[in-house]
C-alpha cells in the first residue's frame, strides 16, 4: 500500500494562511500586553494564552506545510520589545 501525501487545495491554504496570520498577531498582542499588567493572576492567563497559541501555530504550520505551492512561513515569534524577552524577575 502506498502513502500518499495530501496537499492543501489553494483556497484551503489562503484560508489557513489568513487563521496563521490572526494567530500570530494575537500571539504578539498577549506578548506585548503582558508587560503592561501588574495583576499577577491576569499575567499568568496571558502567559497561559502565549503558551497555547505558540503550540497552536507550531501546528498551523505543520498542516500549512502541505501546501501544494509551499509558500514559506516567516517565524512566528515576535521580537522582544524589553531587554531579556519582556520576562520580569519577581
Amino acid at each position: 500500500m502506498t502513502h500518499r501525501q495530501q496537499t492543501l487545495a489553494a483556497h484551503e491554504a489562503l484560508e489557513l494562511h489568513e487563521a496563521l496570520n490572526f494567530k500570530t498577531l494575537c500571539l504578539a498582542k498577549s506578548k506585548l500586553m503582558q508587560g503592561l499588567v501588574f495583576d499577577q493572576e491576569l499575567k499568568a492567563l496571558m502567559e497561559k494564552d502565549v503558551q497555547q497559541s505558540i503550540q497552536a501555530i507550531t501546528r498551523l504550520q505543520a498542516v500549512y506545510a502541505k501546501a501544494s505551492f509551499g509558500t514559506p512561513i516567516g517565524e512566528y515569534r515576535p521580537e522582544p520589545i524589553l531587554k531579556g524577552g519582556g520576562h520580569h524577575d519577581a
